[in-house]
């Protein structure tokens, strides 16, 4: 590690995204718990981080701070993102969701749920996060915790939780588009294509909603996804909704070889054949049909779709919009080799609050982490 490269890195963020506190004090609690995150040994909790600035009433001089101080968490995102931003602007924002198993029933919004990516059951929490994400990098930027029925109407753990009054209860589906919506309302960056997973929601309703925020989206969905084939020189064009993935097997002659760098195998070359067809989907608000293009992948030629993609870039061509894609492959690996090493998960408090303070200073130690490393690399090229 060359520590002066790290060091300055910390120090710009530092002085970037904590000006928004008004006391010194709370620009060195955020400073040193922000170092903590990046170098403390093992799970980044508040007693590990303290040990790691190495005073004796640090650990409740910072769990003070985390939990019980009343800075607002909310500034310090907005900053991030302008400062990433600045640096570069990133090509979409991915919606994911971050999944943190928890062992007690007390920690705010645990509860036995469903993660699709995992295709199972799981106790925990569960919250959707908005990435920053181009081919160089991906950062969170944003988070929103989902709070199943029981921490919304069960008044005395809401209390206990520290819930906001505003908050409420959502499906997955309505937290991850929700975190989209906050995201380019609240702050003062430019919109860009929303990445999300569609394939266990309602696709109608949460499209509708991106589109009336006029947010591009390019959504992954079911191969069961029913739409309409609007060219009507190809098969299906006339026979109503068909399923995604018949349109594209029925359409197999519009494939074109598309190149891609894999972020994940250390960025090697990869090669898929790709289609985008025409299509539409109803919209219940508007009652109407509203166009889109529905993308196919085919990793083996010899073998069934990859995956399937709906948007509404209707102009993009094929190439493009695949790598566009792979953002989402980007956010993956940088979350398992920085977000896990930075602590994103590593919470160990109850309250609402104390959730998004850690997990916003975990996101400005995973942006300094990927800064870092980046400049490194750019280094030691030179």
């Amino acid at each position: 590690m060359d520590s002066a490269i790290w060091d300055d890195v910390v120090t710009e963020i530092s002085a970037t995204l904590f000006s928004t506190f008004r006391r010194k004090d709370q620009r060195l609690k955020a400073e040193q718990y922000l170092r903590g995150l990046l170098f403390a040994k093992g799970r980044k909790s508040i007693r590990n981080i303290a040990a790691h600035v190495g005073s004796a009433a640090a650990e409740q001089s910072l769990h003070h701070f985390i939990s019980s101080s009343t800075w607002d968490w909310r500034p310090i995102r907005a900053e991030l993102a302008a400062y990433l931003e600045r640096g570069g602007a990133p090509r979409a924002w991915v919606v994911g969701s971050l999944h943190i198993p928890k062992a007690g029933e007390h920690s705010v919004g645990v509860d036995r749920l469903f993660a699709p990516q995992l295709g199972q059951m799981f106790r925990g929490q569960q919250a959707s996060g908005l990435w920053f994400a181009s081919e160089e990098l991906s950062v969170p930027v944003n988070w929103r915790l989902l709070l199943p029925d029981q921490w919304v109407n069960d008044h005395e753990r809401r209390e206990r939780a520290e819930v906001p009054r505003g908050a409420g209860c959502e499906s997955p589906e309505e937290c991850a588009v929700a975190v989209a919506l906050d995201t380019a309302r609240n702050w003062n960056v430019t919109r860009r294509p929303v990445l999300l997973d569609l394939r266990g929601s309602a696709v109608r309703p949460t499209l509708a909603r991106l589109a009336r925020a006029r947010l591009p989206v390019v959504g992954r969905i079911a191969a069961s996804c029913r739409l309409t084939v609007a060219d009507q020189a190809l098969p299906g064009f006339g026979a109503g909704p068909l399923p995604a993935q018949h349109i594209l097997e029925s359409t197999k002659g519009l494939r074109r070889p598309v190149h891609w760098i894999d972020p994940v195998q250390q960025h090697a070359s990869r090669t898929s054949l790709a289609s985008v067809v025409r299509v539409s989907l109803l919209d219940p608000q508007a009652g109407r049909q509203r166009p889109m293009l529905l993308l196919g992948e085919w990793r083996d030629p010899q073998r069934p779709l990859s995956e399937l993609w709906l948007t509404d870039l209707m102009s993009a061509p094929v190439a493009p919009l695949l790598r566009l894609t792979k953002l989402t492959r980007r956010v993956a690996r940088d979350f398992a080799e920085t977000g896990e090493e930075v602590g994103l998960r590593d919470f160990v408090g109850r309250s609402f609050r104390g959730w998004h303070r850690h997990i916003t200073l975990a996101s400005a130690a995973h942006a300094a982490a990927v800064l870092a490393t980046d400049s490194l690399g750019l280094e030691y090229a030179a």
